[in-house]
């Protein structure tokens, strides 16, 4: 068994995000009390052929462990070779097998949810990963409850991967034709963790501590995994561990320290050197700056000048500027305005 379901835990994870949970964000969910990490997918032939960026979704820090490397493809015999590259050079904790993702171009290349259509393929890539592994690291995965509606086979599909071998599987309960729309369903979630004797972890629509600890006391999952809530939220962990532990909320987290975070996370990114130079740094930052700005007074227009900044100095000239006009108490500014 992994080791983090040891002694009655309940571990959250950082759901795997492309283009959002990179190291810069992993270290600062980790900090704010995400137990388990998971990359941001990668390319099995990217790193057969040791594609420098594709290395780069690899790189994870020791303060984030356990930490597992996410792969996607088709091929199991070409997944357990890049598995092993992968394990060579970084030493992960475990490595995870992506067949949820929805996107279009990796579902076109039989990889990500598209293999819920294929169990045959499924199981051999599972397989294929796991022996090629041996006893090195587990392997675990990640699934959605089905292609559609009309075939809704997750737990078919966790024993299918528990007998290939994975050591746990991780359920977005949503199907990939939903996307991320409408509710995730978790009475499959929970199907799926009685049909299997490894541990499930359940993701999707985890707002709050509230939120988890439902989950905890009514389905059977060994932990849960949260992704876009933390977007926005990063203190979601701190906030839901507290919760399960006292059954309170904390108080709100004040917009100053809300401002600081950001500030910080666009310092850290501009450190990492992994979006280029500080133009195109800021630029790959928007979308994040969107999320985390979500709720803020004055939102609307806020989002807007958060939509060109180009420079870690105009990020701190609009967070100094916006918490002066909220402490000033101005109802006629631009960003007083309503969200």
């Amino acid at each position: 068994m992994l080791p983090w379901f040891h002694n009655e835990s309940f571990p959250l994870y950082l759901a795997p995000m492309a283009g959002v949970t990179d190291v810069v964000f992993r270290s600062i969910c980790k900090e704010l009390g995400a137990d388990v990490m998971v990359t941001e997918f990668v390319s099995s032939e990217g790193i057969i052929r040791k594609d420098e960026r594709t290395r780069k979704y690899t790189e994870f820090t020791d303060q984030q462990r356990p930490v597992g490397v996410q792969l996607f493809g088709a091929d199991g015999e070409r997944m357990g070779e890049a598995a092993k590259k992968i394990i060579d050079w970084k030493e992960p904790d475990f490595i995870d097998i992506n067949f949820g993702c929805p996107v279009k171009k990796v579902v076109a290349k039989n990889g990500g949810s598209s293999l819920l259509k294929d169990c045959p393929v499924l199981a051999s890539v599972a397989s294929s990963v796991a022996k090629a592994v041996g006893e090195q690291v587990p392997v675990t995965a990640k699934i959605r409850i089905g292609w559609d509606e009309q075939s809704v086979n997750a737990p078919e599909v966790c024993q299918i991967l528990e007998e290939s071998g994975m050591q746990a599987i991780s359920v977005h309960g949503r199907t990939r034709s939903q996307g991320y729309r409408g509710d995730a369903n978790w009475e499959v979630i929970d199907a799926c963790s009685r049909a299997v004797s490894i541990p499930v972890i359940g993701n999707g629509d985890l707002q709050s501590g509230a939120d988890l600890k439902h989950r905890h006391e009514t389905t059977n999952v060994a932990g849960v995994m949260i992704g876009r809530a933390a977007m926005q939220n990063p203190w979601i962990f701190r906030e839901a561990k507290h919760y399960l532990a006292t059954g309170e909320q904390l108080p709100p987290v004040p917009i100053e320290e809300r401002w600081q975070l950001i500030v910080r996370h666009c310092t850290l990114a501009l450190a990492s050197n992994r979006y280029g130079n500080e133009r195109q740094t800021m630029m790959a930052m928007r979308s994040r700056l969107m999320a985390y700005c979500k709720g803020f007074p004055g939102a609307k227009p806020l989002r807007q000048r958060l939509s060109t900044v180009a420079s870690l100095t105009e990020i701190e000239g609009v967070a100094a500027e916006h918490l002066e006009r909220l402490h000033a108490g101005s109802s006629s500014s631009p960003l007083a305005e309503s969200r």
